[in-house]
């Protein structure tokens, strides 16, 4: 089996795994820009969680290795022809685009992330299993249910018949007592090593089971802000909110949605769909608060946005009784999970 220490080492091990893309969204959902293939250096830095310049060193230090999985940075006419059929909007001389390989290539070489840990983790127990099985012609559910029994089986021969037979061996000889004690601890050990196996796989999978939207913050960020508007306004009228009226950005002191709960609260929205390596700050929540609780006396208030809030800004967002549905709340709700807020009290 490959190992992780290979696999951040070895150049042609990393180029043999590049295809299995998928592991990205089983482990974090992947934003991409509007043209639905690239990621910028900050896109990539928000997706493994670190800063941008350590994207930036990493390029530096692998940058024939990435351009090779499909890096590239466009500067001059390339960067213009690219604008103009992404819709992508950048002031910048130059742009750096991560393909999903290019961004699993970083995956394989990034050591101060977890989330690129954990999606190393998940590349080797998907390849490991991919080298060791048969070709399985199977519908998928039916192919993961016999897994499913095959590991619980073996794990059941193993403790139940293997082992106690090694100690009856035991009891009854004694020229080769010290042998068998060593086969029974090694048969014991791979029983472990098979159920952590086991149970890791469950850990890596179960998150992303009941997702019924794949990719729903990539789709989000594809939209503009009225598209955005309308998808939150969807998601209101799904948790039993009435009186739904989308008001638009700058028509009604700041508010762009307004609704009434399920239980006859009144409810205000601010919707922000910035790229997710913005931040929300707490001059923006102060602003809101004051529209929302001053001038509309409502009785709850969502600050709706596709990208993380500064801590003040959330500090700030609970003082005022602002409920600050950040990226990650987003995506839950998105996916189909109630937003508490807006359940009837």
């Amino acid at each position: 089996m490959i190992s992780e220490t290979a696999l951040l080492e070895s150049p042609a091990l990393r180029s043999s795994v590049l295809d299995r893309t998928d592991v990205l969204d089983r482990v974090k959902a992947l934003s991409l820009l509007p043209d639905g293939m690239h990621v910028t250096t900050a896109m990539v830095a928000a997706y493994f969680e670190v800063g941008t310049e350590a994207i930036k060193s990493l390029v530096k230090d692998h940058r024939a290795e990435l351009e090779d999985s499909g890096y590239r940075l466009l500067t001059g006419e390339q960067l213009r022809s690219f604008k103009n059929l992404s819709g992508v909007q950048s002031r910048a001389r130059s742009l750096a685009l991560f393909p999903r390989r290019a961004v699993l290539n970083v995956a394989m070489l990034l050591r101060d992330s977890e989330v690129a840990r954990q999606v190393r983790v998940y590349l080797l127990d998907m390849e490991y299993l991919a080298r060791t099985q048969p070709v399985d012609n199977r519908a998928p559910a039916e192919a993961d249910s016999l897994d499913a029994r095959i590991d619980q089986r073996i794990t059941h021969i193993l403790g139940k018949t293997v082992v106690p037979m090694f100690n009856a061996l035991i009891e009854t000889s004694g020229e080769h007592r010290r042998e068998l004690i060593a086969l029974r601890a090694g048969v014991q050990r791979i029983e472990k090593r098979l159920q952590k196996h086991h149970f890791r796989l469950q850990r890596l999978e179960s998150p992303h089971e009941d997702r019924p939207l794949a990719g729903v913050m990539a789709a989000m960020d594809a939209m503009n802000g009225r598209e955005f508007e309308e998808h939150v306004a969807t998601l209101l009228r799904r948790d039993g909110c009435s009186n739904v009226i989308v008001r638009g950005r700058g028509r009604d002191r700041g508010l762009d949605i307004t609704a009434l709960t399920a239980d006859g609260r009144s409810l205000v929205v601010q919707c922000k769909r910035f790229a997710p390596h913005i931040s929300i700050t707490s001059p923006e929540v102060q602003k809101f608060a004051g529209a929302a609780k001053v001038l509309h006396t409502s009785e709850v208030a969502l600050f709706v946005a596709t990208c993380p809030f500064t801590r003040d800004a959330l500090n700030i967002a609970t003082e005022s009784g602002i409920t600050a549905v950040h990226r990650g709340l987003l995506e839950e709700w998105s996916a189909g999970t109630p937003l508490a807020v807006l359940q009837a009290r």
